[in-house]
């Protein structure tokens, strides 16, 4: 379908709302009838050739076979299509038949609707019409629509017809028809000031997607072919990868099966989808509706292809109850195998942030994948996605994750780049993962990035965001340059040595993406002194000290005695200053067992105060050893977190004391050895994993580290960890080392980092020469409009 015979059909249906639902719907509600009545018509007259066949067949198993129930084979078979209608009426007849009576008519609709098989009648559910219908009838513009959509001057067939005068009416395919969907959403939605909420693929992305799914193997085509869309929307992107395979006239033309599946969550989009499957004579049974990511339902299924593009910085926070039961994930396709630092394997979640589940739908399809030992050829997937599913997410989370998956198990064969304003309504820049578990030898192990975002041509008209579009040439170039897996630069204009436009690619290898988290940690200094003022702050648990505080000046020591006769004081103060706690923390504010173990530290600390006094230590080791001495003295036995909460109380960092030791290790023999092989280091290196040496013969200190400090940095999967730290870290920070027990690994994906050219600025001379002719020119021009030329 061309743009304008594309905007000639909107603008029609667009007129059939403004003339007939203007007084009756609020603009940005004439999809609830619009929508429907363009699928039913679309059933509608491909069945008017058919339909004296089918009340034929129809007589026969009620009168001449006495089925009480009708075979629905037969009927199919008579209507030449997987679904049929038994009502008396069409459309058109109805139209023809109608009275003045709006009741008459509306009760001859829903016979007509009540007619048809349960597939199309599960699609009129969907979209709620006989609810539109009835009050259509009761504000009587019922007829008018009727007529509008049994028009002979609108086409809203897969077939090419005639008007009335002779001109050729195009056809309407499954992709056109979502076009118009797409177009006719975008304006009903704006009309509510909404936003569409989809993103409609456009043609010639789904024509660069087939090409790169299915020219590398179409010598090499099973002979039953099953094509895969988690997130089908009105399922272009299937019928189209269909029509590419089959085409007689096209590249492949395959000869053998091919069936179709696919899940949609809105019931609009799914019911349009599913009456174009019934159309083309696919398996409507095949198309599912609900949420892809709640329920698994090809669980157990794997697909030979899989297309998607799936929404994108959408939540999925609604869906993680049935992803997750508290921290631990219960759905298969989201575990996975990965290994860490020291090679052991672990499960890990394949989990991205809850406000973006693009990466979800990459992993339902990358479960469905077929094995070698099920296909020879594997499983090949195109997944559209925007760039934060290249990079979003730290080494061992979710995002991460999921790529690092992907990667190490060699199943990402390339990533293409498309231009921002491709797509209908969004103008972000946006990627096509290529991915594969059957690569050919020379891909083994690369991955082939293809910066493909100047390679478009400009549309004369905008649709939506949309403002510009791949050629047939662009998509040959990318498909050229994929398939001979080229290394290719842009050529740079000598003058201002900027990049010309084109296309750009690079082969990596799959280690180039991956990183360790190396964490890097520095020694706790501290001192310590007892002062009233610092002892004070343990009367008051450190997340409710602003309404303790209060509570205690207002009320003194009944705090520890009649704390119950003032709670509704205290959460009365809360409630006016905004405090906002949550149960939890209102129910330990009002607990007099917080109260006095606050008291209990205060108290400890006074005691302590007293016989310390108010001396202060640059190095806590020596003061905590002074602290414990006089608690043996006293006869005390505090636990360590009541003695840590003192010493937090009274020490703070200071870069001048001394470091504080957290243990002494004595390392020698086997227990030196295996620790030496653990690290990958010689004993002279010890000190930069941690282990420093005391002075004494196998003695070592590990100093407690200072959280305030703690500093990351991400080392290439192909670098040393600890030439890295001596070259990169050491000579900054000469008392920093490495805690490799903490390290993760990560992948990210950055085109900017490999593509980017930085084009240098404009000399001082050059800047200095265009002011001085600005000037000149602006001189002449002043000039000119004062006539003094």
């Amino acid at each position: 379908m061309t743009q304008q015979v594309h905007n000639k059909l909107v603008s029609f249906i667009w007129s059939i709302a403004d003339d007939c639902l203007r007084d009756v719907y609020v603009r940005g509600k004439y999809r609830d009838v619009i929508l429907p009545m363009v699928v039913l018509r679309r059933l509608d007259a491909l069945l008017e050739p058919t339909k004296d066949a089918v009340m034929e067949e129809l007589a026969f198993q009620r009168d001449e076979a006495g089925f009480t129930e009708w075979d629905e084979g037969g009927l199919r078979e008579a209507s030449g299509y997987v679904f049929y209608n038994i009502s008396d009426f069409t459309l058109q007849k109805l139209h023809n038949t109608a009275t003045n009576s709006q009741q008459i008519l509306q009760a001859n609709f829903e016979d007509y609707l009540n007619g048809f098989s349960p597939n199309v009648k599960e699609i009129i559910d969907k979209f709620k019409l006989k609810s539109q219908i009835r009050h259509m009838a009761n504000k009587d513009v019922l007829l008018d629509v009727l007529e509008k959509f049994t028009s002979p001057h609108i086409n809203l067939t897969p077939f090419e017809k005639e008007d009335p005068d002779g001109r050729k009416l195009p056809a309407l395919s499954n992709l056109g028809m979502g076009y118009v969907f797409e177009e006719l959403i975008r304006k009903f939605n704006e009309e509510n000031n909404e936003e569409a909420g989809e993103h409609f693929t456009p043609r010639e992305v789904i024509e660069l997607m087939t090409h790169l799914v299915f020219e590398p193997i179409k010598d090499k085509l099973p002979p039953v072919m099953t094509i895969y869309d988690p997130a089908c929307g009105s399922g272009g992107m299937l019928t189209e990868a269909q029509n590419f395979i089959k085409d007689e006239a096209g590249l492949i033309r395959a000869t053998g099966d091919v069936y179709l599946y696919g899940k949609e969550i809105n019931d609009e989009t799914y019911a349009i989808c599913k009456s174009d499957m019934m159309i083309k004579g696919n398996n409507p049974e095949n198309i599912r509706v609900g949420s892809t990511l709640s329920t698994d339902e090809f669980a157990g299924t794997s697909f030979d292809f899989m297309l998607s593009n799936p929404p994108y910085g959408k939540s999925w926070s609604s869906e993680q109850k049935y992803i997750k039961d508290g921290k631990e994930v219960i759905d298969p396709r989201f575990k996975i195998q990965l290994r860490d630092y020291w090679g052991n394997e672990e499960e890990a979640d394949a989990i991205p942030r809850s406000s973006d589940g693009q990466l979800l739908f990459l992993m339902e399809m990358v479960n469905k994948m077929k094995p070698e030992h099920q296909s020879p050829s594997g499983s090949r997937i195109a997944s559209v996605h925007n760039g934060s599913s290249l990079f979003t997410g730290d080494a061992g989370g979710g995002e991460s994750n999921i790529r690092r998956y992907i990667i190490e198990n060699d199943l990402l064969e390339a990533i293409i780049q498309m231009p921002n304003n491709l797509f209908y309504n969004t103008g972000i820049t946006t990627y096509i993962w290529l991915l594969s578990n059957n690569k050919t030898k020379d891909r083994k192990g690369k991955v082939q990035l293809i910066d493909g975002g100047q390679l478009y041509r400009k549309l004369r008209k905008n649709l939506g965001n949309k403002n510009c579009e791949f050629s047939p040439e662009h998509i040959n170039e990318i498909l050229k340059n994929y398939t001979e897996m080229q290394s290719v630069s842009r050529k740079i204009d000598p003058e201002t040595n900027a990049e010309i436009e084109g296309l750009a690619s690079q082969v990596f290898d799959n280690e180039d993406f991956g990183y360790y988290k190396v964490t890097i940690e520095r020694p706790k200094r501290l001192k310590a002194q007892f002062t009233t003022e610092k002892i004070e702050e343990l009367r008051y648990d450190k997340q409710l000290k602003e309404p303790m505080q209060w509570a205690f000046n207002e009320f003194g020591d009944e705090v520890y005695t009649k704390l119950k006769e003032h709670e509704k004081e205290i959460l009365a103060w809360c409630e006016k200053n905004d405090l906002n706690l949550s149960s939890k923390n209102r129910k330990k504010l009002l607990s007099s067992k917080t109260w006095k173990k606050q008291k209990d530290l205060l108290e400890l600390a006074e005691t302590l105060h007293k016989v310390i006094g108010e001396k202060e230590y640059a190095d806590f080791n020596l003061f905590k050893k002074e602290v414990d001495a006089k608690l043996k003295e006293l006869k005390l036995k505090p636990g360590a977190s009541e003695k840590n909460a003192v010493f937090g109380a009274i020490s703070w960092y200071d870069a001048e004391a001394k470091k504080v030791i957290k243990k002494k290790l004595k390392l020698s023999g086997e227990k030196l050895s295996n620790l030496l092989a653990h690290l990958n280091c010689k004993e002279e290196d010890l000190a930069h994993f941690g282990y420093f040496p005391s002075g004494k013969p196998g003695e070592y200190f590990v100093y407690e580290t200072e959280s305030d400090l703690r500093d990351y940095e991400n080392v290439p999967l192909k670098d040393q960890i600890h030439q890295y730290f001596l070259e990169e870290v050491k000579p900054h920070v000469e008392e920093a080392w490495i805690d490799l027990d903490k390290t993760k690994i990560g992948y990210e994906i950055s085109f900017n980092k490999y593509f980017y050219r930085h084009t240098p600025l404009r000399s001082l001379d050059k800047v200095a020469q265009e002011i001085l002719e600005l000037e000149e020119k602006n001189e002449g021009l002043i000039m000119d409009i004062l006539n003094l030329a």
